[in-house]
């Protein structure tokens, strides 16, 4: 305890004998941890791509997908040039050309080929009084190139031909006749929508709507005639003898102060045989009236018909105008197939009425009675 005390009593003392030394200078360093905002100014680097659009020809060829080896890739990696691959092309609606011929007009152009005559007028052009010259190509939109009618003209327009396959004089018709609506008693409709032709059901007709060029006419062009299928109500009662031949109907054709040219046809399919077509018509083509009265013309080959058979039938032949007429034809079928019958009629000159009137046709087979 004595000793406790007695340091005690020396700190003070040692205290006083420090202070009362020399002083001595010492040097303190103090580390501090400060953050300090300092300017830097900083470079961006931007990766930036710009695209220039030049005009590069790129001939393209064919691109073929092949497999290749390792070894093979490699060496391919060095080649510059990429083959490309041929697409083939789409196909198109098929379109082809028709070449006209003589006696050709749009309507019969359009049986021959099946295309709506519309849709010729309107790829070529043309309208329904365009004139087409022999030689002239038109363009048949989706045709394929085949003929799915044939609408015949004969080699020699003035004699008739004489009748196909075996002699068939000595043959009388036989059986029901073959012919749709063969005396036009049933309904009639709108030939490609014309509201000038009134066809009956179960036939077709072809009109020529071009130049009148046969030798022997009097130029101008064809114009397309009326055609009614009309009733004997209609008829004046001391012509209706002239007109109808059969039942209460008959087909009036008709065209004033113009050259026309047109035919009524059917396709009927018949068996291997001998068979008889029968027509019966008036030509009702009239120079001029007087005083309400008929004049009958008198130009040579103002009124001319002929048979249709496939390809053949008779030739032209004139018959008298203003009284009644039946030209008939007969013909052998060899296979059992589709065939084209019926009748055109023309008048190349201009008169003051071209008229037709067709009624009771009849296709019989020939045989022994």
């Amino acid at each position: 305890m004595k000793q406790k005390f007695f340091l005690l009593l020396l700190l003070p003392l040692a205290l006083l004998i420090a202070c009362n030394a020399t002083p001595t200078t010492v040097e303190v360093t103090r580390l501090v941890t400060e953050q300090v905002e300092v300017p830097v100014e900083v470079t961006r680097i931007v990766t930036e791509t710009n695209t220039v659009e030049l005009p590069v020809e790129v001939e393209v060829t064919r691109l073929v997908e092949v497999m290749v080896t390792p070894t093979e890739a490699a060496e391919a990696v060095e080649e510059t040039a990429v083959e490309a691959t041929a697409v083939p092309p789409t196909p198109t609606p098929e379109n082809a050309t028709y070449t006209v011929q003589s006696g050709d007009n749009i309507s019969f152009i359009a049986a021959k080929t099946g295309v709506p005559a519309a849709d010729i007028l309107a790829a070529n052009g043309l309208t329904t009084s365009s004139f087409l010259d022999i030689g002239q190509e038109l363009i048949i939109p989706g045709w394929n190139g085949e003929i799915v009618a044939v609408i015949p003209q004969p080699a020699n327009p003035e004699a008739p031909a004489a009748p196909s396959g075996n002699e068939t004089a000595a043959l009388t018709p036989v059986g029901p006749n073959l012919l749709p609506n063969p005396s036009f008693e049933e309904d009639w409709y709108f030939f490609q929508g014309v509201s000038e032709w009134q066809i009956p059901n179960g036939w077709l007709l072809a009109v020529d709507e071009g130049q009148n060029t046969l030798e022997g006419g009097s130029g101008g062009t064809f114009l397309r005639p009326e055609i009614r299928v009309v009733p004997s109500t209609d008829i004046p009662p001391s012509e209706r003898a002239s007109f109808i031949f059969d039942g209460q109907k008959t087909i009036k054709a008709f065209k004033g102060g113009a050259p026309t040219n047109f035919a009524i046809f059917t396709d009927v399919t018949l068996p291997p045989g001998q068979y008889r077509l029968s027509i019966n018509f008036f030509p009702d083509i009239i120079g001029m009236y007087d005083g309400g009265n008929k004049v009958w013309s008198t130009l040579a080959l103002s009124s001319e018909a002929r048979v249709i058979v496939n390809d053949g039938g008779t030739g032209w032949v004139s018959p008298q105008p203003g009284t009644r007429a039946t030209l008939t034809y007969d013909f052998t079928v060899e296979a059992t197939g589709q065939v084209r019958v019926g009748a055109a009629f023309r008048s190349r000159h201009v008169n003051n009425n071209n008229g037709w009137f067709l009624d009771a046709w009849s296709l019989q087979a020939l045989g022994n009675p």
